[in-house]
């Protein structure tokens, strides 16, 4: 699920990036470009919400921090009431219209048979930070937080960069080549003519810093460039997923992937800063004591 803020001033209107079904030609989302499959973090998962009937609503991205909990955005988790997610690679890619399910993985509605509590679990405790509407960028708490039933036990786990890692940026000459790295599942091609291609995989791909500071950043967001010269952007159902400092093999997170302006992901891209003590101390106070106690927090090389 991804977010795109008109450019029209005072439209307060927002073209809704939700997947509200599964057989939908409408938006879903990965990332575009030049992106590769993502093998390098497996804490970064597909998010399902469901309503309160326990009907698919739509679809994000996330990462897991400690394995239990699982950030996304804010405007992922609002409104939801219970989610599912999936850690595999290729979490949907063999979803079926037919039977309405993937048979390797369940998705969207079950975890396959041996997969709950080693690559799927379940939850029905969500935190939003207080989003309400992207009409509100940048100010908007485009943060959230799924704790999960079944602890997922991996090698690794997201890292969290420590309050203000970011700050030098907002002013440091040269920092168009800032590199940054974005992860997710879903929407890899976008265009008015050929619709939307989803392959439902976590795909992976660089883009350097444009802003910290400009009119939809304002120190709240981390502004990205991608889409060409070897870069990759994101788009529908990124939404959530982590924005990391540095090349493909990093795993510091500064940012969840919040929106953009442009309705066929082509143009810069707006990540929700977590390198932010408010935001570190919103997780702190929706988590135990135990649970924080684990999540790495790391500043960057």
């Amino acid at each position: 699920m991804r977010f795109f803020k008109k450019l029209r001033a005072g439209s307060g209107a927002l073209a809704v990036a939700a997947m509200l079904a599964v057989t939908a030609a409408g938006p879903a989302g990965a990332i575009t470009g030049d992106y590769v499959k993502d093998t390098e973090h497996p804490f970064v998962g597909l998010i399902v919400f469901y309503d309160s009937d326990g009907g698919f609503n739509h679809r994000c991205s996330g990462s897991l921090l400690t394995p239990t909990v699982f950030l996304t955005a804010g405007h992922c988790t609002a409104g939801a009431s219970s989610a599912r997610v999936y850690f595999q690679q290729d979490a949907g890619a063999d979803w079926s219209p037919a039977t309405g399910i993937d048979p390797d993985t369940g998705y969207p509605s079950i975890c396959a048979a041996g997969t709950e509590g080693t690559q799927c679990a379940t939850s029905d405790e969500m935190y939003n930070y207080g989003y309400t509407s992207m009409d509100a960028v940048p100010e908007t708490k485009d943060a959230g937080l799924v704790i999960l039933d079944q602890p997922i036990e991996l090698s690794e786990y997201g890292r969290l960069a420590a309050a203000g890692t970011l700050d030098s940026l907002a002013s440091k000459r040269g920092q168009q080549d800032t590199t940054f790295t974005s992860s997710g599942f879903g929407i890899s091609a976008a265009s008015p003519s050929a619709g939307e291609t989803s392959f439902r995989e976590r795909l992976m791909a660089e883009s350097k810093l444009t802003n910290l500071t400009s009119a939809s950043a304002d120190g709240y967001n981390v502004q990205t460039n991608g889409n060409g010269k070897g870069l990759g952007g994101t788009c529908n159902a990124d939404s959530g997923g982590p924005l990391f400092y540095g090349t493909t093999q990093s795993n510091i997170i500064t940012g969840i992937t919040s929106f953009n302006h442009n309705r066929y992901c082509k143009g810069t891209n707006f990540s929700y800063r977590t390198d932010r003590q408010d935001v570190i101390n919103w997780i702190k106070a929706n988590t135990t004591e135990a649970e924080f106690g684990q999540i790495d927090f790391a500043t960057a090389d």
